[in-house]
């Protein structure tokens, strides 16, 4: 049976649609403040940033996949090497990715070197990452869930690097260039052991990040277990649609959507919500409700937000793939808060002083 997944939305063909609940205007409220508080912190404005408690309180991820930490750690990292060859952009990908933990990479890095697929060392990696378990460092990200060595016995990292071996040994790199769209991407990752579904899919939407490949995001998307749970409880039925395609849908809407809501989103300088960052809603929604909404119990039945925000300084200038054609953007935005900090120093310069109050 195929994966139900892998095809592809037909907005056309006549199907009966989903069927919001109460809470299903809490995905816009929600993804529109977000937003805004991101784009408070870029700007380097000071708190509070929002009058919505629980955002202030709770670690949420950003409305935009890529306006991440780590998203943007791991695309400045693919793009600081215009040199970098296609097998090589792959390994340094896949090598940040399936650890997902800056402090993982930079010890790799400052004891091997920046990785090379050519000069690839599976034994000299496998040391390093052993030295960081026998001091008692997580090498992983809780981020995602990952699998074990299985049967294999493997410590979890071996398996890991030597499945990134295996990749590059049967050449998929070039076979990911060759691809003719996301969802194929998708399946070549997803046909190699431990790939599932959920795990297969943020690799290619990272891996399609780089200059390795260019396919428009708009047109695939997996559910993950926190995005089926979100949808779980904003609607009360999905009718004919399958959980991707609700996501697809809703990507193709979003802009009627936020206007229902009476909010004026501008998206990432521009660029609208892409299915990645409908998938990734639905499941920060689905954790924001579990305080705004404690009756909407979804499929799992989780009470509590384990994650609280803690200040970790101001943002750094954002960058994205140059594909996008969104740092312009960002540099004309940059450049207008600028003038708008300058108006505000200047009025208040100009401003005539308030009489001296005497305390007798």
């Amino acid at each position: 049976m195929a994966d139900p997944s892998l095809r592809p939305f037909t907005p056309l063909v006549k199907r009966s649609r989903p069927k919001p609940s109460k809470i299903y205007p809490v995905l816009w409220k929600f993804a529109y403040e977000r937003h805004r508080v991101y784009l408070h912190r870029v700007a380097a404005d000071p708190p509070p940033w929002t009058a919505d408690s629980v955002l202030s309180e709770y670690k949420f991820t950003n409305a935009f996949r890529a306006a991440d930490r780590v998203s943007q750690y791991l695309i400045r990292l693919i793009y600081a090497d215009s040199e970098a060859g296609d097998a090589t952009l792959f390994l340094r990908t896949l090598l940040f990715k399936i650890f997902n933990k800056i402090e993982t990479w930079e010890r790799l890095v400052a004891s091997l070197g920046m990785p090379v697929a050519s000069e690839f060392d599976y034994a000299a990696y496998d040391d390093v990452l052993e030295d960081v378990r026998r001091e008692g460092m997580p090498i992983y990200s809780a981020a995602y869930i990952m699998p074990s060595g299985g049967r294999s016995g493997l410590p979890k990292h071996r398996m890991h690097l030597r499945l990134i071996r295996k990749m590059l040994d049967e050449s998929l790199p070039e076979r990911l260039r060759e691809s003719k769209s996301l969802a194929e991407a998708y399946r070549l990752i997803l046909s190699y052991p431990t790939m599932g579904p959920f795990l297969a899919f943020q690799y290619v939407i990272d891996l399609n990040y780089s200059t390795l490949m260019n396919h428009p995001e708009r047109e695939f998307v997996v559910a993950g277990p926190g995005a089926l749970d979100g949808l779980s409880k904003c609607f009360e039925s999905l009718g004919e649609y399958s959980p991707a395609d609700a996501i697809l849908w809703l990507s193709d809407v979003q802009e009627d959507e936020f206007a229902r809501c009476g909010l004026d989103f501008e998206g990432l300088w521009g660029r609208p919500l892409q299915p990645i960052d409908v998938q990734n809603l639905f499941c920060e929604v689905s954790k924001y409700t579990r305080v705004t909404h404690p009756e909407a119990s979804g499929r799992t039945g989780r009470k509590r937000i384990k994650q609280r925000f803690r200040m970790t300084g101001p943002l750094p200038r954002p960058f994205f793939p140059p594909k996008w054609g969104v740092n312009e953007r960002i540099d004309e935005w940059f450049a207008s808060q600028a003038d708008a900090t300058r108006e505000r120093r200047d009025l208040v310069l100009i401003s005539p002083a308030k009489p001296y109050a005497s305390s007798r």
